[in-house]
């Protein structure tokens, strides 16, 4: 087997178990090696190059076409940008967690079965659950636990699909799938949990901010961008994706607005995008799976650019809270500047990388005829200047001054910020290179009069609404403050909803119990039985061994009902 047929991100996982044990400096220069040597994998070609076969079927652990190829690209550079961004971080917990974690969604970007993407996607979710941990403290802990449920939920979710989905047809390859049967609904849902679809978005708001400076840049990349990929290989063309997507580009919108955390607002933010991502995939034109990947691309390096420099600010002043900032542009000049670019590309300025990968969204939407959907994404657009745009550099560098003065951000973070600035602008000035990487081959020009003149219009109308709401003080206040999400209906309705079901099974198991201990007492042959276990003591079933002898039978009926 040639070193370009193991799966690319697996020399990053095992890179990652030696990292604690390697000295502070010489530690980021391995992982920079072993990011360069998994990404070398990336250019064995298209094709299946690693395979074992089993039950019949093949578990395809490296799988490569023109689908696989922007993601693995894009998840190995924000992995080297993590690694960069964080030298001067001395805790081994969150280089080793992160290392692993980017590896693990490479992996899974290049697994061609349904069982072996499982593994990854379940990787994904305990080694990306320590970056929240390492911060430390009982908030730290409850974060990380719902963080870890939701996810572990989703990957349930799809080993059962999986299950269902090989009784159906007969294979768990992981390839393009039509919604009708039990597998392909769990499989989706699976795949909407980690891409934040509305109502099951809580957890990327509650655990993405709670993260150090250094983890929530990285949380930002996978994750979700993992399953924007998984979406586009399984349920390309799926239209129920088109409204789904709609929903999640306008609601996070109002919140951005009114949250006074502001990394709290760019992980908003990141909903709303994932959103013009999901209806390009719905749409499942040619032109729009190639918006939806060049978005993903893009979006990992602005979003981490904005994450990365109000990780910065973080880290010199201690909060992100935008009613205890202002007037950091003295202090923070750098940054600032990496800041505002993060923020012109987000909201697609011409010149920048999110224009170019906005346009194809937009243009496949107004070929399909979709002018609706095409209305909801341009007042999205809006908002995104609105509240990344705008709100993010105004309120942190400059607005009302806060008082700090400050030291400007590490060297390695402003190397980072300024490495991934430079993309934002190379990928907007040179976008016949970027579209070269892109699944489908076309000719498309996003600097024609009608793309830059109407783009330019919006953006100039949404920051005079801006303007015009500050200076008549109609713009919500930036006060400290909790947001609640769509979540706390179901933190609410969870315990009034399990805590009886808990006290009726409690109730259950014991009265079994006290119906077994007096059959015991009156010596229906029990008696003789404990007598003659002089180890053990007496053998009297309790509740745990009614509700394991329940558990066990669930468990060989689903079995059978799945494989029989």
């Amino acid at each position: 087997m040639a070193i370009t047929d193991l799966t690319p991100g697996l020399y990053m996982i095992l890179a990652a178990v030696a990292v604690p044990w390697i000295p502070h400096h010489f530690r980021q220069i391995f992982m920079l090696l072993a990011i360069g040597l998994s990404a070398f994998g990336l250019s064995a070609g298209e094709g299946v190059h690693w395979s074992i076969p089993i039950m019949g079927q093949e578990l395809i652990l490296h799988q490569s076409d023109r689908l696989t190829l922007p993601f693995g690209i894009i998840f190995h550079i924000a992995a080297a940008l993590n690694v960069i961004y964080g030298w001067h971080e001395r805790r081994s917990m969150e280089h080793t967690a992160g290392l692993a974690y980017a590896g693990a969604a490479i992996a899974a970007v290049h697994a061609g079965d349904l069982i072996s993407l499982f593994i990854w996607w379940e990787v994904t979710a305990v080694t990306s659950v320590f970056l929240l941990l390492a911060v430390g403290g009982d908030r730290a802990r409850n974060t990380a636990m719902r963080y870890l449920l939701v996810q572990v939920a989703s990957g349930v979710l799809l080993i059962a699909g999986a299950a269902f989905y090989w009784r159906e047809t007969g294979s768990w390859a992981f390839e393009l799938m039509q919604l009708g049967s039990l597998g392909t609904w769990l499989i989706f849902l699976a795949f909407g949990i980690k891409a934040a679809f509305p109502f099951l978005n809580g957890w990327l708001q509650d655990a993405y901010p709670e993260a150090s400076a250094i983890g929530t840049v990285m949380l930002s990349a996978f994750t979700t961008k993992l399953a924007i990929y998984a979406l586009a290989r399984g349920f390309a063309g799926t239209e129920y994706l088109i409204y789904i997507g709609a929903a999640m580009t306008v609601f996070p919108v109002f919140f951005a607005v009114i949250e006074n955390n502001l990394r709290r607002v760019l992980a908003f933010s990141l909903n709303n995008q994932l959103g013009f991502m999901t209806v390009a995939i719905g749409v499942g034109s040619e032109l729009a799976i190639n918006g939806a990947v060049a978005h993903a691309f893009a979006h990992i390096i602005y979003k981490a650019l904005l994450f990365m420099s109000m990780g910065a600010v973080l880290h010199r002043v201690g909060t992100t809270n935008a009613s205890a900032l202002g007037g950091l542009y003295k202090s923070m000049p750098y940054t600032m500047v990496f800041c505002v670019i993060g923020a012109v590309s987000i909201s697609a300025f011409p010149l920048f990388s999110g224009f170019v990968a906005k346009a194809l969204i937009m243009s496949a939407l107004g070929y399909e005829g979709l002018v609706v959907i095409y209305i909801i994404l341009l007042a999205a657009s809006a908002g995104v200047l609105e509240h990344s745009g705008i709100k993010i550099p105004y309120f942190t560098f400059f607005g009302h001054d806060g008082g700090h003065t400050v030291k400007e951000a590490p060297f390695n973070m402003l190397v980072a910020m300024g490495i991934a600035a430079i993309l934002c602008i190379s990928i907007g000035v040179m976008p016949t290179l970027y579209y070269q990487l892109l699944p489908y081959p076309m000719a498309y020009n996003p600097y024609d009069a009608s793309h830059v003149i109407g783009q330019m219009e919006l953006l100039v109308f949404a920051m005079l609404a801006f303007i015009f709401l500050i200076r008549c003080g109609l713009y919500p206040p930036e006060i400290p403050s909790t947001v609640l999400n769509t979540d706390w209906f179901y933190r609410r309705l969870a315990p009034i909803i399990v805590r009886p079901v808990i006290s009726s099974l409690l109730s259950l198991a014991a009265m079994l119990d006290r119906i077994m201990i007096k059959i015991g007492t009156k010596g229906i042959n029990l008696a003789r039985i404990v007598s003659s276990h002089p180890v053990a003591g007496p053998v009297i079933p309790g509740p745990a061994a009614v509700v394991q002898l329940a558990l066990l039978t669930l468990i060989v009926a689903v079995i059978y009902a799945v494989f029989a």
